[in-house]
């Protein structure tokens, strides 16, 4: 895809819905996309802020490849705003440390020295960095590697499109189903809604994570409305992640979720058919279970899967087929 457009002696950016429109030697509002005259220059390319190898259950993806490690990254940078971020020191960072340059190769290099099933785009938004970010995927695709977005889902459309058979898995944050607290953010409730049915409609592996604060979205009418969307909108097959809010950034003052409103949620997701709902960064196990004999199929402790019961994909006590990307 061309990264950008014209329009009127600016330069349209196409990596968000933002769509910033850019004179010569004006950034985006995620400080990292730059109008360097002829085109938009992404200046965190090659430019990791973080790297690490984490299991995939830290993603959070439950039903992709599970208990297999992913090489994860970020730069910094972010097209939101969001005063609860819990990687606050590297989205909202505007210096760019450019002394170690990754390349493309370097990185799909790394991830299969370390014996990584997957390479993920996470920490911060990674679609501000999807120039970098598909050269590395294209490569990796070469080599057998998967490719996964952690993402708040604010992509353009155009982008969403052309991920199709680049990016294997996402993992979404829907952090609210109230405008006016997504407007704060720097984002846009109807835009996001749009942008997941359109994932799920291009066959990318879609998990929802939803990070539960306490008095900004942990009523039971929204979280009623984050599970009722999913099921209704997505497929109840979709996994929706409950994630406690731990107090960070510029929410200090608020208190942890409790685990009580976390079971809230759980049973909100179930009530409104969701078949695989899971509880986050409270220390507690989670376990997924065959949708028809209700078979133990995956169970996990913290951020690791412990044990598989799983013939390749499918329960072995019914044969039912496991949603999700497991061979």
């Amino acid at each position: 895809m061309n990264y950008f457009k014209e329009d009127n002696g600016k330069l349209v950016c196409l990596l968000c819905s933002h769509y910033c429109r850019l004179r010569e030697g004006q950034s985006g509002i995620c400080g990292v996309n730059k109008n360097t005259g002829d085109k938009i220059e992404c200046l965190v390319y090659g430019y990791p802020c973080t790297i690490n190898i984490d299991p995939i259950e830290k993603k959070p993806l439950y039903h992709f490849f599970p208990s297999s490690n992913s090489l994860s990254l970020g730069t910094i940078g972010c097209n939101f705003r969001c005063s609860f971020c819990q990687n606050w020191s590297i989205s909202q960072e505007k210096e760019i440390k450019s002394k170690n340059y990754f390349a493309p190769e370097a990185i799909v290099d790394i991830a299969l020295n370390h014996e990584c099933k997957s390479i993920s785009y996470t920490y911060n938004e990674p679609t501000i960095f999807y120039p970098y970010a598909k050269d590395i995927a294209l490569l990796a695709k070469q080599n057998g590697l998967k490719n996964i977005f952690v993402s708040n889902g604010f992509e353009s459309t155009e982008m969403i499109n052309d991920m199709k058979g680049i990016i294997d898995a996402v993992n979404i944050d829907l952090k609210t189903f109230d405008e006016k607290y997504y407007k704060k953010m720097g984002g846009r409730l109807d835009n996001i809604l749009e942008n997941l049915k359109l994932f799920v409609k291009n066959g990318i592996w879609v998990e929802i994570t939803t990070l539960v604060i306490p008095t900004k979205n942990d009523s039971k009418e929204e979280l009623n409305q984050i599970a009722s969307f999913i099921a209704e909108e997505l497929g109840t097959f979709i996994p929706w992640h409950i994630s406690a809010f731990h107090p960070d950034f510029k929410e200090q003052s608020l208190p942890r979720t409790s685990l009580d409103t976390l079971r809230q949620a759980y049973r909100i997701g179930k009530e409104n058919g969701l078949e695989f709902v899971y509880i986050g960064n409270a220390g507690q196990d989670n376990i997924t279970k065959c949708s028809k004999c209700r078979e133990q199929l995956i169970y996990r402790k913290n951020f690791k899967t412990i044990s598989k019961n799983l013939d390749e994909d499918r329960c072995p006590n019914c044969d039912t087929k496991l949603e999700g990307v497991f061979k």
